[in-house]
């Protein structure tokens, strides 16, 4: 009898939540451990599918920066970063685009599917959704030019949210690739962060939630009890000015820094590396992440 009360319970917990965002869109950025080990990939997309069925309107926008090291490895081609892009020539974009549109989309999509929900893949370039421009990286050494050229690495101009509004209004799962086009021919590789947090701005998300592969902000990176479960803006600058937020984590909290600015209702810096992650962020009172708000 108690396992059945405890279901029940949980059951009830996620009551006012499903009434609290039915109707809402919440943008999931898809990245890291979650999209390598068979067991959080499935755990993800029934969480996706689930999501769909209580009225909630997920879009999703995907990285898949091990899969494109692993393809350009496995042709010979040499990866360089600076400031943690991946510089981009001819050669490697062409990797970028047929592993992140040709693979990684498509498996998401009919992972979605299999699961019984509805979905689309598609890219920046397509319908013109998301248009760049060329992005230069600020030099790190202290010599030399000021800022260094990325090749096809794009920074985002403009997010024209018209076609994931349709699918939305239709009951699919828009599934996006961070790749964008500047209008005139040109394609550029984008930070999947960026991306996600550009999308989320353009319709009015009320979430977006970012799986990571740490806990969410640690006050002592050395110490996953130190999670901060919640934070203001200004709480964030602050911990960034401190360097107590540093590395792969600054250019997360920045983007979730500027979307709440510019009217996401929150950001959820979150674990992905535990199961259903999304499922209890969402749907429980204590959550498994850091939430950023106003």
């Amino acid at each position: 009898m108690e396992k059945y009360l405890e279901k029940t319970k949980v059951l009830i917990e996620a009551l006012p939540y499903i009434k609290k965002f039915y109707g809402k869109t919440i943008v999931i950025k898809y990245g890291g451990h979650a999209m390598v080990s068979d067991q959080l990939k499935e755990a993800v997309i029934n969480d996706l599918v689930l999501m769909k069925f209580v009225g909630i309107n997920p879009v999703v926008v995907h990285g898949g920066g091990p899969e494109i090291s692993r393809m350009l490895n496995k042709l010979n081609i040499k990866s360089n970063f600076i400031n943690g892009l991946r510089v981009t020539d001819e050669a490697t974009l062409e990797v970028v685009e047929m592993v992140l549109v040709g693979k990684v989309n498509k498996e998401i999509v009919g992972l979605i599917e299999k699961a019984g929900g509805k979905a689309v893949g598609l890219s920046g370039k397509d319908a013109g959704l998301i248009k760049a421009h060329k992005k230069l990286a600020k030099n790190p050494e202290p010599t030399g030019e000021e800022y260094l050229d990325l090749g096809y690495v794009g920074e985002i101009s403009e997010v024209n949210p018209e076609i994931l509004l349709t699918l939305i209004d239709k009951g699919y799962i828009p599934v996006v690739a961070p790749v964008g086009s500047n209008g005139s021919g040109e394609f550029y590789n984008i930070n999947a962060d960026e991306v996600a947090a550009e999308v989320a701005v353009a319709l009015k998300a009320d979430k977006l939630i970012v799986l990571t592969d740490t806990p969410g902000i640690l006050l002592n990176e050395k110490d996953e009890n130190s999670l901060l479960s919640k934070a203001s803006i200004a709480e964030v600058k602050e911990l960034i000015n401190r360097g107590v937020i540093r590395g792969g984590m600054i250019p997360k909290a920045e983007s979730a820094i500027s979307a709440i600015k510019r009217g996401v209702g929150s950001v959820h810096i979150i674990d992905g590396r535990i199961a259903h992650s999304l499922l209890l962020e969402i749907f429980t009172d204590a959550g498994v992440g850091t939430m950023l708000t106003p």
